[in-house]
């Protein structure tokens, strides 16, 4: 019992309520009267879902790119959420807007091209998750209906009109629902339209445009085009006519006693509003799976195969009407299949067997990889396809620092393991590396390439210049290591590893074995360029820790504000050409040269270039003192940077690091090694384990007197 009340108390039976809202036909009018979002197509839906989450505008190498926040995942908490792909990103949303305004692209297949792993399927998957919610909210509510009364039942009266927009053809649909239309041809239960179509089409067309114009007239600020198209499907034109012989023609008696207009939640997994297919084997495949198929239980029942009591509308893009339909690797469909697309996408019908064509509002997405897409490229006979299809490339991330944020979201914070600091950030540089073209500028290397890319800009570099170099790479990002071989590499060495923390070698070690026996690096010289790259990493982290070692040795913050003022005293008494107090006797001394080139040497400021940087430092003081504020050795990276350096060269042979490669460390040693280790700790992330080693390892580069000038 107190289970139950736990489940009383956080049940919400009112959004039950509203969700499964019902009423009738003329309640629904006049909800329409007063917003009429509910008669949006498909494409706007999407558009709308996509921008009700906002979005935030920024600016890269002289670029203006929009990021949607849709595409953090906010439905899970970030579960499917995409990086560093806002340009494809903003391809796609500038394409489902112009479908949404109707100028085009509403008729046209939209097909997700890159490699393997580079998100195709995430993005049709938040689409989907979205358009779920979305339908829950009261800005995204849409309505279908239900029919109430017998689909056999008495016969219009003799002499008695039928309006024949609706009795031209006696072949109908049956929606495939168990117990919707009993064996003899009556029904039970309500029997809800099997395509689930906007209730609008239950109004011939003449009065469905009296209505719209209507409701332009009551909306002008509406951003679309108010238009509802299409007619009833053949299921429901059947029970139209049955009805309308019920009612004598009447055909606000069967809008009033026989429609029940409801609430439509769309849902993937009870094949509502959203459909996804999945190319077979060639021998299994049946295109009506896309469209319906028979219902032989039905055909002794009712004589004739193209009855529409004897068929099931239940195929892919049957149920995916009002919504979204994804096509998992469009182009390895049979033929058959795709000639379907072809009037599904252009003229939004669907030809069913037996039937006539019907009407369908869906959004055709489908995915594909490059091998598939040249082979349609090559095959003349698909011409009409390829005319019908907006390509969007969704390439591999180009950008290190976005590449990384997919592994952090998977394993940041894995429970009994520790990853040390820069773990992840090699991997992703890795493989991002793999994905950049050589750079035909002389003097840059490919690390450069990547590194600028990633917004470091370096002497000589504009951002229009990295521009143009992005320009000259077409296909950068379209080959290379997938993200998911990180993942699967990375995941190999939290299981297989024995220690408590794993470091950028364990990961970097497992990448370089795994190219062995990679499925899709079958070219040995491409595996030999990958090699190499990941020493080129090896290197390039080697520079990272040695660095943040320096730093965390010259982190006694005392010190660096003693050496900080020492120097700003002598650079301001050689700007204003006067002398520093000795604080020792209390004489007046020159600035101490010496002192100074110390400090500027650190980040090679020349002899010739001195006096700028002195007097840069003095009006920066300068600025901020008339702003009331102070100058701290933290405002400005460079002097941070050069501060730090000195300290280091100052303070590293007490620390003797070297004591740790020859095993023998002293007490007082040992004491000043342990202050180092807890600040990487404190300040960079180390745990104690891989504190340890990576001070060992550095101490073993100083040793070999491994270091860059």
């Amino acid at each position: 019992m107190d289970m139950l009340e736990f489940v009383r108390q956080h049940q919400d039976i009112g959004g039950y309520r509203t969700l499964n809202w019902e009423g009738g036909f003329g309640e629904y009018l006049e909800l329409l009267r007063a917003d009429p979002r509910p008669l949006r197509t498909s494409y706007q839906r999407v558009y709308d879902m996509i921008v009700s989450y906002g979005q935030q505008e920024y600016g890269r190498f002289r670029e203006k790119l929009i990021h949607y926040r849709f595409f953090d995942d906010p439905m899970e908490g970030g579960r499917d959420a995409i990086f560093g792909l806002d340009r494809p990103i903003m391809q796609l949303v500038a394409t489902l807007k112009a479908a949404a305004y109707r100028y085009g692209p509403e008729r046209r297949i939209l097909l997700l091209h890159g490699p393997v792993g580079s998100a195709k399927s995430t993005i049709a998957r938040l689409l989907k998750k979205g358009l779920e919610a979305y339908s829950k909210t009261d800005e995204g509510a849409l309505y279908t209906f239900s029919w109430k009364v017998a689909s056999e039942g008495p016969q219009a009266p003799k002499g008695v009109a039928v309006d024949v927009s609706f009795a031209a053809d006696r072949r109908g649909g049956h929606t495939g629902f168990a117990g919707n239309l009993g064996d003899a041809g009556t029904q039970d239960e309500a029997m809800p339209c099997p395509m689930h179509e906007e209730p609008l089409h239950l109004l011939p067309i003449e009065l469905r445009r009296h209505f719209l114009a209507e409701l332009r007239s009551a909306h002008p600020e509406y951003p679309y085009p108010l238009e509802v198209e299409g007619d009833l499907c053949p299921a429901c034109r059947f029970q139209m006519r049955e009805a309308l012989q019920r009612h004598g023609g009447d055909l606000a008696a069967v809008l009033e006693q026989e429609i029940v207009v409801r609430r439509l939640v769309l849902s993937e997994k009870d094949r509502i509003g959203i459909g996804t297919f999945q190319p077979k084997d060639e021998k299994n495949q049946d295109s009506t799976e896309l469209t319906g198929d028979i219902n032989y239980r039905k055909i002794a029942l009712y004589g004739s195969d193209s009855d529409p009591r004897a068929f099931n509308f239940d195929g892919e893009l049957n149920i995916a009407n009002r919504g979204l339909v994804e096509f998992i690797e469009i182009l390895k469909l049979d033929v058959a299949f795709l000639y379907d697309l072809l009037s599904a996408s252009q003229e939004h019908k669907i030809k069913s067997k037996k039937f006539a064509q019907t009407d369908i509002d869906e959004v055709i997405l489908g995915h594909t990889n490059e091998p598939e897409f040249k082979k349609l490229q090559a095959n003349e006979f698909m011409e009409a396809l390829r005319d019908r299809t907006i390509k969007i490339d969704v390439p591999y991330n180009l950008r290190a620092s976005d590449e990384v944020k997919i592994y952090k979201r998977d394993f940041q914070g894995v429970k009994g393991k520790h990853i040390a600091p820069h773990t992840l950030e090699m991997a992703a540089m890795w493989a991002t590396l793999t994905r950049l073209e050589p750079p035909k500028k002389a003097g840059l290397s490919l690390l450069q390439k990547l590194k600028v890319y990633d917004g470091k800009l370096l002497p000589g570099w504009t951002e229009e210049a990295v521009k143009e170099l992005m320009l000259e790479a077409k296909h950068e990002g379209l080959e290379g290591i997938s993200p998911r071989y990180i993942q699967d590499k990375i995941s190999n060495v939290l299981v297989t590893s024995e220690e408590p923390c794993i470091n950028p070698f364990m990961v970097m070690n497992e990448l370089e074995e795994g190219l062995r026996h990679h499925s899709l690096v079958s070219d040995e010289k491409t595996k030999e360029r990958y090699r190499a790259l990941l020493q080129e990493i090896k290197t390039e982290y080697a520079e990272i820790v040695k660095n943040e070692v320096q730093r965390a040795i010259a982190a006694d913050e005392d010190a660096l504000q003693r050496l900080f003022g020492n120097y700003v005293d002598n650079i301001k008494a050689y700007v204003l050409g006067e002398r520093v107090k000795n604080p020792y006797t209390g004489s007046p001394e020159p600035p101490n040269e010496r002192l100074m080139r110390s400090v500027e040497e650190k980040i090679e400021i020349p002899e010739s270039r001195k006096d700028d940087f002195r007097r840069e430092i003095m009006n920066y003081i300068g600025a901020l003192a008339l702003e009331g504020r102070s100058f701290s050795y933290k405002d400005n990276d460079r002097l941070r940077r050069a501060l730090e350096m000195k300290l280091f060269e100052d303070q590293k042979d007490t620390i003797r690091l070297s004591a740790l490669v020859s095993g023998v460390v002293d007490p007082e040693t040992q004491g000043r090694i342990d202050i180092v280790k807890s600040r990487l700790i404190r300040d960079y992330g180390y745990c104690e384990h891989c504190a340890a080693g990576v001070l060992e390892f550095v101490a073993s580069i100083f040793a070999r007197g491994d270091t860059k000038a």
